[in-house]
C-alpha cells in the first residue's frame, strides 16, 4: 500500500493514475522507473556541447576560420 503524505505529490500521483487508468502505486512506480531510466541514459551537457561543436566545425569545412570579436559582436547586435 502506498501512503503519500504530501498533498501535491498525492494529487500528481492520482492524476497520473487516472490518465493511465491504473492505481496510484503503479503510476508512481512507472514514473519513477522512467525517471531513473532517463537519468541513466542522459548524455552529460558537456558531451552534448562537444558533439555540437564538432558537428559545427565539420559543417564549416576545411577553409573555416575562427570569427573575430567584432564579427561575434555584430551577430549579437552589439
Amino acid at each position: 500500500m502506498l501512503t503519500i503524505r504530501d498533498p501535491r505529490a498525492a494529487n500528481l500521483a492520482r492524476r497520473l493514475a487516472d490518465v493511465r487508468k491504473t492505481t496510484m502505486t503503479e503510476a508512481v512506480i512507472t514514473a519513477l522507473e522512467h525517471a531513473l531510466r532517463r537519468e541513466r541514459d542522459a548524455t552529460p551537457l558537456a558531451a552534448r556541447l562537444d558533439a555540437l561543436a564538432r558537428k559545427a566545425k565539420a559543417m564549416a569545412g576545411p577553409a573555416a576560420r575562427e570569427m573575430t570579436k567584432d564579427e561575434i559582436d555584430a551577430l549579437s547586435g552589439q
